[in-house]
Formats: structure tokens, sequence, C-alpha cells
């Protein structure tokens, strides 16, 4: 390992634990996210779960909890931008940058510190999801491969949220940003299929990236509501579930970098 690598390492470590702290330092954030997550799971499983309908028949619950698994995981979206805006509007951002530390090691640190997060989040979900009837039926391989997808998902949606939070003029920008996102992390196959749907919205939902991590961690877990004659993309979810993730990382990863090191010029 190169000198200049090794330091961007530390560097990018520094400021992941810088961040971890700050998580720790506020229960309330704790206690929010553990709120919010426990609210979708009993609003959508028990109060609509009742009228809904799984494809080829099968419990609700079963269906819905891979879907809100990847639901989550884009919801974390919004947390890295506010994270970040706040750090830009109260001068950190600009304190990193004349610190002679690598670029990269800042947005790297970020990254670092919302993974871990996503992973603690991730595992309260799961435990939520058992307490209320949740378990899988393939393998265990094909279950540590679902989680693999999910953790995969959130890594490509974290430049996302980095991105948007350094191009956000002031934290309350964030709020409008993800009230337009939001629409979007919803059209997708977590509560109703899409062949339920009209056939525009369906297609929308179908080819929603969320919605391939979606049907692939269905297939994986041995959950209903993925049917043999469904759609291309539908058939092809789990290499989906790989490429669209990568595809968003190279896009989102190297604009992350140019825009902080553009910040202030």
């Amino acid at each position: 390992m190169t000198g200049s690598l090794r330091w961007t390492l530390l560097d990018a470590w520094n400021i992941a634990r810088r961040d971890l702290l700050r998580w720790v330092a506020n229960p309330t954030r704790i206690l929010a996210e553990l709120g919010f997550s426990a609210s979708f799971i009993l609003l959508f499983g028990y109060v609509f779960g009742s009228g809904m309908q799984v494809p080829g028949g099968g419990d609700y619950i079963e269906f819905l909890m891979p879907g809100l698994f990847a639901q989550f995981t884009a919801f974390g979206i919004g947390a890295t931008m506010q994270e970040v805006a706040v750090d830009a509007e109260k001068g950190i951002t600009d304190r990193f940058r004349a610190m002679p530390i690598a670029s990269s090691a800042v947005v790297a640190g970020r990254c670092i510190a919302d993974m871990l997060n996503s992973l603690v989040s991730l595992a309260v979900v799961f435990g939520m999801a058992l307490a209320v009837g949740w378990e899988w039926h393939g393998s265990g391989a094909d279950a540590l491969t679902a989680v693999g997808l999910l953790v995969w998902l959130r890594f490509a949606f974290l430049w996302v949220g980095i991105y948007l939070g350094l191009v956000s003029p002031n934290v309350e920008s964030v709020g409008v940003l993800w009230m337009l996102l939001f629409p979007i992390t919803m059209l997708t196959s977590a509560f109703v299929a899409p062949e339920l749907m009209p056939d525009w919205l369906g297609f929308l939902a179908e080819w929603n990236p969320l919605s391939s991590t979606i049907t692939a961690t269905r297939e994986l877990f041995g959950s209903p509501g993925v049917t043999g004659d469904g759609s291309w993309v539908v058939r092809n979810a789990q290499p989906l579930a790989v490429l669209w993730p990568l595809v968003i990382v190279a896009v989102f990863l190297p604009l992350s970098v140019r825009r902080f090191q553009r910040l202030s010029r």
C-alpha cells in the first residue's frame, strides 16, 4: 500500500468516526428511525395488508417485507442529504477542504459512516420483520446473497444522497429535493405487484431500479409474488439488481468527488 493511499484511508476513517460519534450522540434520531420503520411495517402489513393481493397467492407480510427492506434502503438518501447539507451550511465542509487531506477521503468517510449506520438499521428492521412473522424459505446462502444485494443498493443510493446534499444550496432545500424523490422511491413493486397496476404505471414500477432488487430478494428469500411468466425485467431481476446500482455508482461517485472539489470556487 502506497503512502498516499494509506493516509487517504486513515483520513477517511477519521471523518467516518466523527460522523459515527455524532450519530451515537443523537439518540432522538435513532429512535425516530426505528419508529418510522415500525410504523411502515404495521401500517402496510396490517392496516393495508388486509386488502392486498399477492400474485399466485401467499401471505402478504412475506410478500411485503423484501419490498420494505429495499424501501428503507432508499429512504436513507434523505438522511445522507441532510447530513451533507448541514456540514456544508455550518462551514465544516469548507474546513475539510482547507485541510491537507484528499477530497476523496472526505466523501469516502461519509460513505463509510453511512454504510455502518445502514447495516445496523437493516439488522434492526430484519429483527422487526421476524417479530411480525416474516421468515425466509431459501438457503442460508440465498439469504446472504439477498442481504448483499440490499447493501449494494444502499451503497449506490448513498452516493446519490452525497451528491444531492453537496448541490443543495441550503438545508431547507434538502426537504424539497426529498419530496421530489419520494414518489420515485414509492413507485415500485414493494407494496403491490406491477401486474395489478394500470399498464403504464406497472411499466414504470417494473423498470424502477428498486423493483429489480425487490424482486431479486423475493426470489432469494423464497417469498411469494414472483411468478415464472413475468416480464423480461422480472425474469432477469437478479442480474439487474447488480447492474442498476453499478450504473448509479459509476455516475454519482465521480460526480460527488468532483462537486466536493469545486465547492466555493
